[in-house]
């Protein structure tokens, strides 16, 4: 339902402007601009979508070898005691919360490729459980929130934007980054934690939480004492390391199981494909009304709107510069990024706005993509409160980066 109302309301907006435009300032460009818009993100949602699925594909199978060599009820094992009280709609030791462990771990080292696929199989083994199989449950919003709050430990890719960009230092918005995320993702747990009444003063959940804390600040202690060359190339080497490691892994535990690997992985290779398909009409219904909004001019109106309101209180507007980024972020991953990579060229890599930018990117996650691709495969329409916390989360990540990037820069 509310992403009905988001829908609606984008192509409103997107209307409104454009006639605004075309009587008040004769600008004829808008209207074309707007349906060329529509056909652009059309193609860009089936490109997305059919680019997904070699990968969904080879995840899907990578994961099937996981179930069956029993690597995933392992980990559900494991991870069991903090889980079931976090998502207390999963039974224990459900393969479920092996699935979930893995699409974290992915999004923490920054293998978007391996997160979206890990992600979809998480949500399917969710919709199992789910008795309504339009209405999102507890689970689902909680899985879909530490999925749009974006906890990212390595933002690789983030830095090598900043090289290219000549940056002097591209790593120096590595440790602004960590606070960022992982402030976003603390907030998104919290938020939707009241919404489900969870109670996080649970000594496991404390505890783990506490962990998490302290594994953070080890994190930011030893990547800082690193050099900025020395920085990318142990952020790069792990998360590669990592993931071949785990295909490794898995294909030992199957091979341990006598488990016909190559069978296995042709078993859950075959649903990449429908999943891809699935999900091409969510995708563009999202992409769509978002290119609609984007090409209206609405977004450079909200953006000049918000500078003059900030100017008119007396604050510092200097921030306002990276706005642009953080708004789209939870929009549109591409055109967060493509926000970002114009800010670090107008303003300059190294300057306040160039970084503040970078870290916006890297703070958060896309929230209405995830939700158009996580729900969308599988069939959820009333998203309920997923979308109020996973903006709150959002918005604690924007905050959060504005705070460090003043602190640091």
């Amino acid at each position: 339902m509310v992403l009905n109302y988001i829908w609606i309301t984008f192509f409103l907006v997107a209307f409104l402007v454009a006639v605004v435009k075309l009587v008040f300032f004769g600008d004829v460009e808008v209207f074309p601009a707007i349906i060329n818009s529509t056909f652009d993100t059309s193609r860009t949602a089936f490109e997305i979508s059919l680019g997904l699925t070699g990968v969904l594909s080879l995840w899907l199978g990578i994961m099937k070898i996981g179930e069956k060599g029993g690597v995933v009820n392992a980990m559900a094992r494991v991870l069991s005691p903090v889980f079931r009280r976090l998502f207390p709609g999963i039974p224990e030791g459900h393969p479920v919360i092996g699935h979930i462990f893995m699409n974290i771990s992915a999004n923490m080292l920054g293998l978007d490729n391996a997160a979206t696929p890990l992600g979809l199989k998480a949500m399917e083994g969710l919709q199992t459980l789910n008795k309504e199989k339009d209405r999102a449950s507890n689970a689902m919003i909680m899985f879909l929130v530490l999925n749009t709050s974006g906890l990212t430990i390595i933002p690789v890719s983030i830095m090598v934007y900043r090289a290219q960009m000549h940056a002097a230092n591209p790593t120096d918005i590595f440790i602004p980054i960590l606070i960022a995320t992982f402030v976003s993702t603390l907030a998104g747990i919290i938020f939707t934690s009241l919404f489900q009444r969870i109670n996080l003063l649970q000594p496991v959940l404390l505890a783990t939480l506490g962990g998490l804390s302290a594994l953070v600040a080890a994190l930011i202690w030893g990547f800082s004492r690193l050099s900025s060359d020395m920085m990318n190339v142990v952020g790069t080497t792990v998360a590669n390391v990592m993931l071949l490691t785990i295909i490794v892994a898995f294909i030992l535990a199957g091979l341990r199981k006598r488990v016909n690997v190559y069978e296995a992985f042709v078993e859950g290779a075959k649903g990449g494909f429908e999943t891809a398909v699935r999900i091409i009409p969510y995708l563009v219904a999202v992409l769509v009304s978002i290119g609609v909004f984007r090409a209206s001019g609405a977004m450079d109106w909200l953006i000049s709107g918000v500078a003059s309101i900030v100017s008119a209180l007396g604050c510092d507007a200097e921030w306002v510069g990276a706005l642009p980024t953080a708004l789209m972020k939870p929009l549109s991953g591409s055109g967060a990024r493509g926000m970002m990579v114009d800010a670090m060229q107008t303003y300059g890599a190294d300057s306040f706005v160039g970084r503040l930018s970078c870290i916006f990117q890297g703070s958060t996650d896309t929230t209405f993509y995830i939700l158009a691709v996580y729900f969308g495969s599988v069939g959820i329409s009333r998203t309920r409160h997923a979308v109020a916390c996973g903006l709150l989360a959002d918005l604690a990540g924007i905050v959060a980066a504005i705070s460090v990037a003043y602190f640091f820069f």
